[in-house]
């Protein structure tokens, strides 16, 4: 992961990266988990349809539009050490995709992804333009999709980060629609902010639990719509 001369925090369990704390107006970005593993253009262990270069490059051309409206943007970022219970590979006998009790709590079992360290775990956007990336799922025993939390209902530094720059707008987007986008903006509206997703700069793992995910959201309260012309930042 570039480093760009940051400075490293830790706020209870979660390590996050902070490069500014100036927020303009009550308007913030999330972008979610655009990181090399996620995405085709990396050949990434999970990467999901459509999730190309023109894909990672539209996203870029967003948030740098977002960032001169005058939005500091707040990134996610999956960050599991090697023997994450989250990966097939740390269970003998297991497949990729299946399914176990974890904590009591189906857990699907995915190929190794987003490993601390490696080339794939990095944010494809221009780390100049974030004003703090939040890491998750550093906690080998939990799986975590929302960037609101580490795993095991710890909370990341996401929410008092806004919080304590007086944000309550959400504009929110990225991947994967129907796990990470979802969970977050989903508890985003559960903590008190108003969220937005924006459909056209998210990636989803599959077209049928990305439209369920979208119901979800919505009878959670998040505003889902087309694309960013919708969205009215004053």
């Amino acid at each position: 992961m570039k480093k760009f001369g940051l400075i490293f925090l830790v706020t209870g369990m979660a390590l996050m990266v902070s490069i500014s704390a100036v927020m303009a107006g009550t308007w913030a970005v999330v972008l979610v988990d655009v990181q090399g593993d996620f995405t085709v253009w990396k050949k990434g262990s999970l990467g999901v349809a459509g999730s190309d270069e023109a894909y990672v490059k539209q996203v870029e051309a967003a948030v740098s539009e977002l960032k001169r409206k005058g939005l500091d943007i707040y990134a996610t970022q999956d960050w599991h050490p090697k023997n994450h219970l989250s990966f097939y590979t740390n269970h003998p006998g297991k497949k990729p995709f299946e399914v176990i009790k974890l904590h009591g709590e189906d857990q699907v079992l995915w190929p190794p992804h987003c490993v601390q360290n490696t080339e794939n775990a990095e944010i494809l956007i221009d780390n100049s333009l974030f004003t703090l990336v939040v890491q998750k799922g550093m906690l080998k025993d939990w799986d975590c999709y929302s960037g609101f939390y580490v795993g095991g209902g710890t909370k990341s530094a996401l929410e008092s980060a806004l919080k304590d720059e007086g944000v309550d707008k959400l504009v929110m987007f990225g991947i994967a629609t129907d796990y990470c986008v979802k969970s977050t903006a989903i508890d985003g509206a559960k903590l008190g902010f108003e969220v937005t997703v924006v459909k056209d700069l998210c990636r989803g793992v599959d077209p049928k639990t990305s439209k369920k995910a979208v119901e979800d959201m919505t009878d959670a309260g998040v505003r889902v719509v087309e694309n960013l012309d919708e969205v009215h930042i004053k």
